[in-house]
């Protein structure tokens, strides 16, 4: 009698499924990612997170991007960023600002070499984001900054975007007056270009 009364207890009793937390993309970025000039929604990071609502619901967007940030400043902070959000992928868009300020590049691919080994570490797919510098700053430096992130993610088998201003870089109204940082109307054209590399990551 009384295993009859439990089993038509829990018969009657509603069953709530809990929804499972959505999975998390974290951007390390610097100004370029952080969207530098212009409004909290018209960034390449925010329209992706608006696309992943939509082709990726059980998907999330974390943008802890720093305007002016380094590699080293990104390495410093990626532990404490991979253990607050817990991410399924890392997207690592960082270097720019190393080679504007000419620094090191063996010290810029030894950070970029820890963000990635951190990553991994974790448990997370890697994106690594690429940029290329104006020639000014000679032939033997740009070609070897650039070069680092094919070898590194070579090295790792990571997903890589050899240079996220391709689809912008050859039209100067693509930029801010600082001709550093695109407008608000190239940043769907930097979303689409980061897309191709990042949705094969979500599956």
């Amino acid at each position: 009698m009384v295993m009859g009364l439990l089993m038509l207890a829990a018969i009657m009793t509603p069953a709530y499924a809990t929804a499972p937390a959505p999975r998390t993309v974290l951007v390390l970025g610097d100004s370029l990612s952080a969207g530098y000039g212009l409004s909290a929604t018209q960034g390449w990071v925010p329209l992706t997170a608006a696309r992943m609502k939509t082709t990726h619901p059980d998907w999330r967007v974390v943008n802890a991007s720093i305007s002016g940030e380094t590699t080293a400043g990104g390495a410093s902070r990626i532990a404490a960023e991979l253990k607050r959000v817990k991410p399924a992928v890392v997207v690592i868009e960082l270097g720019a600002n190393d080679g504007l300020r000419g620094l090191s590049l063996q010290q810029t691919r030894t950070n970029l070499d820890a963000m990635i080994r951190a990553a991994l570490q974790s448990k997370a797919k890697v994106l690594l984001v690429g940029m290329r510098l104006p020639p000014n700053f000679g032939p033997d430096y740009t070609r070897e900054f650039e070069a680092n992130y094919s070898a590194l993610s070579k090295q790792y088998k990571t997903a890589l975007l050899p240079f996220l201003l391709a689809p912008v870089a050859s039209d100067r109204r693509n930029f801010q007056a600082d001709n550093m940082h695109p407008v608000a109307a190239a940043q769907p054209k930097l979303r689409d270009h980061v897309w191709t590399a990042l949705a094969p990551l979500l599956k």
